[in-house]
């Protein structure tokens, strides 16, 4: 029985995608049968997957900000129950991981969604390839419009000397060695360049901390190592496939990083340098905000003075010394003494001249 029959769908989807893009190519001047006609129909196969893939692709990137965004929230929650082993702790910390899942809108197999859709794709195009010899020769039934004549001409077309069905460890000729070599290479440097340009560019810097940024740190570097471990069983029709995706990733990322950077990041900080530029070019002086400097430490509220009334004593708040004197209102011999009769401490009306 065979395990991966399930592909079977989805291999003559993809045998479809690369015979169609391969007569485009035709019709636009590019040599029928064996060629590069067949090498860029490969490439023309992750255009259209991907493009197929830019709403998850969005997604992805969403759902991967929001888990280095949580970080702080996640360490809090993992500090409030270290050393607790017993049932209901752990139910309470699952509980509130997944509130916190919940409350930003991600999850951690979110991020990883666009892979897992392209995994099929990826075997389903193994498939297809190392099918190509049976094909041929008439031992293998045809999958969709390749038929014996179409697996002879793919199977025939080279990329640098290399047949896109040979294998590294199937092949004894040196220049196919190196071919395939450096096709491994650039497949793992670019694997690497784009998850680092995910992590290290668009994420802030609370979120590089912590025990899921390390482990983060750590896939960085094993996804490129399993990807050149594995490399030596890819026929080179699906190493191509795989360095073209990633390169294609690396561009939609770059793309989506310099116009919409995540909150704090380091993309941020050169988005806004790049417009205050442009803004300087135009002529345009951006008001800077206003700095509000914390007062430190307990403020003395300052207290409400009274309007004082001429004539009546003002009163002394705070401690003074006993010796002190304060001269707060006018005696009655500086102001030539209370008026008489009037009851007033006013001075005492002139007389109208005769």
């Amino acid at each position: 029985m065979d395990f991966f029959a399930f592909l079977a769908p989805i291999e003559w989807v993809v045998a479809w995608i690369m015979y169609l893009c391969h007569q485009g190519l035709v019709f636009l001047g590019m040599g029928d049968g064996p060629g590069l006609g067949w090498v860029f129909s490969i490439v023309g196969l992750v255009i259209i997957i991907r493009i197929l893939l830019i709403p998850l692709f969005f997604k992805q990137i969403k759902a991967s900000r929001g888990m280095q965004m949580l970080q702080p929230e996640m360490q809090a929650i993992q500090k409030k129950y270290k050393g607790k082993s017993d049932p209901a702790s752990r139910e309470a910390m699952s509980r509130e991981t997944m509130e916190l899942y919940k409350k930003h809108g991600t999850n951690p197999f979110a991020s990883c969604l666009p892979i897992l859709l392209q995994s099929p794709i990826f075997f389903a195009l193994f498939r297809v390839l190392n099918g190509l010899v049976p094909i041929s020769d008439g031992s293998a039934d045809p999958i969709g419009p390749i038929n014996a004549a179409v697996a002879k001409d793919i199977e025939s077309s080279s990329l640098f000397g290399a047949h896109l069905s040979d294998v590294f460890l199937k092949t004894d000729d040196l220049q196919v060695k190196i071919v395939i070599g450096a096709l491994i290479v650039a497949m793992c440097a670019t694997t690497f360049f784009t998850q680092r340009q995910l992590t290290m560019k668009n994420m802030p810097k609370s979120a590089l901390e912590g025990p899921m940024a390390s482990t983060q740190k750590m896939m960085l570097y094993v996804f490129p190592f399993i990807f050149a471990v594995s490399g030596v069983n890819f026929p080179v029709g699906v190493l191509v496939y795989w360095t073209t995706t990633n390169l294609w990733s690396m561009g939609q990322q770059f793309y989506t990083i310099k116009r919409m950077p995540a909150p704090g990041s380091e993309a941020e900080r050169l988005m806004k340098e790049r417009q205050a530029r442009k803004a300087a070019a135009k002529g345009i002086v951006e008001d800077a905000a206003p700095v509000i400097e914390q007062p430190r430490g307990q403020r003395q509220q300052p207290k409400r003075k009274d309007r004082q009334k001429p004539g009546t004593p003002r009163v002394i708040t705070g401690t003074t010394a006993p010796s002190d004197k304060v001269k707060d209102a006018p005696s009655d011999d500086e102001t030539g003494g209370k008026a008489q009769g009037t009851g007033k401490g006013s001075p005492s009306p002139k007389k109208p001249k005769k």
